[in-house]
């Protein structure tokens, strides 16, 4: 009888408030914590770094360091085991697969062919737009060279054609919807979305292709400024339809892209890319999140969020040995 008392006493100390208090501010040792290294995808900067800092903020004890190179380096990165996810703007190759490249889509936008502010035809290209077949004369063929040959305009305009440097989605994206591959487009070769955008606003006859989110202002949502999106004319009947006119705001933009009403491709999915399936748990939880939680910020970011059936696609991924 003796013993039992003592044990029913023990209990009571245990179970005393102050040792639930002592209890409840112990370390959690389940919280997340480490280092996550993400590089490649212009297109996906924007959208990881608002992740990033979500994600951290719900994880203090966790850091990522996200850095922008391309896709061909967000994928040569993660393969090589130099970051622990690459950014990837385009398809998957099945040469990548074979050397282990495990993916998750995890958001959409899509490329858009720009022009100057300054260009000296610009109200005619606006309202007529231009069609595929002429995109293709610009940047395959060669054998349009003249903004007079893209609509009716008085005197000579030599176009300036532009394209990336850099092993990256949106020109393999943008090459894609011409029939072609990166290496196929002409044009002067600059590093990066910012470096094309900025060599287009310079140059009032310029042409190149930008990820939507290096065209529109974040905060005004229209076009950054001395910049324009070349509409392009998806019927080919020599205007731009009301249907056809989502280009002067992201949120138009975003919607049309949303509704299929802007082609795919130029519109694309964007991925997540590890070396195998990933197998820290940080990584994976931080994925995990992406696709659920994480998704409510893809449109105020200017990105089109999946639909739950693409999300439950993706999540099934992680669950996989």
């Amino acid at each position: 009888m003796v013993k039992m008392t003592k044990c029913i006493v023990l209990l009571a100390f245990l179970c005393a408030p102050g040792c639930q208090k002592e209890a409840e501010d112990a370390p959690d040792t389940a919280q997340l914590s480490g280092t996550i290294t993400l590089s490649g995808a212009w297109a996906l900067y924007p959208m990881v770094i608002k992740w990033a800092q979500e994600f951290q903020a719900l994880n203090p004890k966790v850091k990522i360091d996200v850095s922008a190179g391309g896709a061909g380096k967000g994928m040569a990165d993660a393969l090589a085991g130099a970051a622990d996810i690459g950014m990837v703007s385009r398809e998957i190759y099945p040469a990548e697969i074979e050397k282990g490249a495990y993916w998750f889509s995890v958001t959409k936008d899509a490329v858009v062919p720009t022009v100057s502010e300054d260009n000296p035809v610009l109200k005619e290209l606006l309202t007529q737009g231009v069609r595929r077949e002429t995109f293709i004369d610009i940047w395959i063929t060669g054998k349009i060279k003249d903004w007079q040959q893209v609509v009716d305009s008085a005197g000579a305009h030599p176009i300036s054609v532009y394209t990336r440097s850099d092993a990256c989605g949106a020109a393999e994206t943008w090459a894609k919807f011409l029939g072609r591959q990166q290496e196929d487009l002409l044009g002067v070769g600059v590093y990066g979305d910012p470096g094309l955008a900025e060599a287009v606003k310079k140059d009032n006859l310029g042409i190149g292709f930008n990820n939507i989110n290096y065209v529109y202002d974040p905060d005004t949502k229209k076009p950054v400024a001395h910049l324009k999106v070349l509409p392009i004319d998806l019927n080919g009947n020599g205007q731009i339809d009301p249907d056809e006119n989502f280009y002067d705001s992201r949120d138009a933009m975003v919607g049309a892209i949303d509704e299929a009403k802007y082609p795919s491709p130029p519109a694309r999915l964007l991925h997540l890319v590890t070396r195998g399936a990933p197998q820290r748990e940080v990584v994976r939880q931080f994925i995990r999140w992406i696709l659920t939680e994480g998704q409510r910020y893809a449109a105020e970011t200017g990105y089109i969020g999946l639909t739950e059936e693409k999300v439950q696609e993706e999540l099934k991924k992680l669950m996989e040995p």
